[in-house]
C-alpha cells in the first residue's frame, strides 16, 4: 500500500487491502447496542460480540462473521452515512466526513497497538457476550444519559 493512500483517494476507490487497513482496530463497532424504537436513540453496552478477541480487538471468525452473527455488518462506502451509531473516531466515518485520521491511528503511527496505547479501543473496558445472559444486557448499558 502506498503511504498516505487515504489522503488521495475517495473511499469508493480503495482496494480491499486499503479498505481493511483503514480499520483502526478499536472494536467499538462490536459493542452490543440497543435502539429505542420510539426515538431512534442508540444505547451502547459494555458487552461485545462473542466472536471478539477482547485483548487484540479483532474478530476471531472475521471471514464468516456475517453468517455466524447476522447483525454483523460488512461495511461498504455507501453504508457509512446511514450508520449514525458509528464512533466519531471511526476512520471510515472520519474520511467520509472529509476529516483526516487521528494521530493515534495505526496507519499514521505504523504501530497496530497505538489505538490501544491511546485508550481508544475497547480493550480492558468490556465483557464478552459469552459471559452475559441475553436477558441481562440492559443492565450493561453505559450511556443512559
Amino acid at each position: 500500500m502506498q503511504a498516505g493512500f487515504w489522503k488521495n483517494k475517495k473511499l469508493e476507490q480503495f482496494t480491499s487491502e486499503e479498505w481493511e487497513a483503514l480499520c483502526d482496530g478499536c472494536a467499538k463497532c462490536c459493542l452490543i447496542k440497543f435502539e429505542d424504537e420510539d426515538t431512534g436513540r442508540i444505547y451502547h453496552t459494555n458487552v461485545v460480540c462473542e466472536l471478539l478477541d477482547i485483548y487484540h480487538c479483532r474478530c476471531t471468525r472475521y471471514s464468516e462473521r456475517s453468517i455466524l452473527v447476522p447483525t454483523c455488518l460488512t461495511l461498504t462506502p455507501d453504508m457509512i452515512p446511514t450508520l449514525g451509531w458509528m464512533p466519531e473516531t471511526c476512520a471510515y466515518r472520519l474520511l467520509f466526513e472529509g476529516k483526516d485520521l487521528p494521530s493515534w491511528h495505526p496507519l499514521v503511527t505504523g504501530n497496530l497497538n497505538s489505538v490501544h496505547k491511546a485508550g481508544m479501543s475497547v480493550r480492558g473496558k468490556v465483557v464478552s457476550a459469552r459471559d452475559v445472559d441475553e436477558s441481562d444486557l440492559p443492565d450493561y448499558v453505559v450511556d443512559d444519559a
